[in-house]
């Protein structure tokens, strides 16, 4: 450990998930022991926020590398917008030019949700750094999937122990129809990736709930009435009864969470205040 590393600081920021990270600068190549402490923290905690960060896309990119390889921007309705000569940074913008959004998912509400759960390995984590934020609104929420697991009855975790869920692949986390998608009209064959419904961290044993997203989701095996109904009752125990966590931007934060197991949303803002945001993803690996 360098001496550096004597100054971090890492404060919860809740109960269940996320941590405020303090005597770091990301603009810096780090120590070896720092970024342990950081992976340490993250695992611990599941979000890490760091304050006034001044990152150049490069050091973004620097960063977020330690933790995995990069997966380039996905796809959105308008195409793959990402920063230019940064194919892996994905731009999240409400900003228009020349009649076209620069970025990806607009001013609106995102639902609750975790990122391209609809692929056979899922993102490890995403870090989204604020380059330009609104005044009003515009938070985003977590949630650990821990937590809405272990606070589910008893007698609904044994009934879904064995259950698996299809994951929408048409629509992002805004509600929009992904470029080359329609709506689903039938949802035991529309498409998505089958995952359980339930999943176990191979390192603690803990157990987490792994909904991904609520539109057009489909319990395998079930009438869709009963998917339905079961979904609903699942997605009531997330956002009523599980502690959620929101972050309030400033320009040159950096949120950094593990995908795998947290759900998250964006707060509305108003449409006329601009919003730019960088993200990158780190690529999942298989279990």
């Amino acid at each position: 450990m360098s001496t550096l590393d004597l100054a971090i600081r890492i404060l919860p920021a809740s109960e269940t998930v996320g941590a405020i990270v303090t005597g770091v600068d990301l603009s810096q190549r780090l120590h070896p022991g720092t970024i342990q402490i950081l992976k340490d923290a993250l695992a611990r905690h599941l979000v890490l926020v760091y304050r006034d960060q001044d990152l150049a896309p490069d050091d973004l990119v620097r960063y977020s590398r330690q933790f995995g390889e990069l997966d380039p921007a996905p796809l959105s309705e308008w195409g793959r917008q990402c920063l230019p000569g940064h194919e892996e940074i994905y731009l999240i913008s409400n900003i228009v030019e020349n009649g076209r959004p620069i970025g990806a998912l607009g001013a609106g509400e995102s639902e609750w949700h975790s990122d391209m759960n609809f692929e056979k390995v899922p993102p490890f984590g995403s870090c989204l750094y604020g380059v330009e934020v609104p005044k009003d609104g515009g938070n985003t929420g977590f949630i650990s999937a821990f937590a809405a697991y272990e606070r589910l009855p008893d007698d609904l975790k044994a009934f879904i122990e064995d259950l698996s869920l299809k994951h929408d692949a048409t629509t992002n986390s805004g509600g929009a129809l992904r470029k080359g998608h329609v709506a689903p009209t039938d949802l035991t064959v529309s498409p998505g990736e089958i995952h359980p419904l339930v999943k176990v961290d191979p390192e603690t044993g803990r157990k987490a709930l792994f909904l991904g997203r609520r539109r057009y989701a489909y319990v395998m095996d079930l009438p869709i009435a009963d998917s339905e109904a079961l979904l609903d009752e699942l997605w009531y125990h997330v956002t009523e009864l599980t502690p959620s966590w929101h972050h309030r931007w400033r320009v040159c934060d950096l949120v950094q969470w593990d995908n795998r197991w947290t759900m998250h949303r964006r707060d509305p803002f108003p449409g006329d205040q601009r919003r730019l945001m960088y993200r990158t993803q780190i690529r999942g690996t298989a279990a």
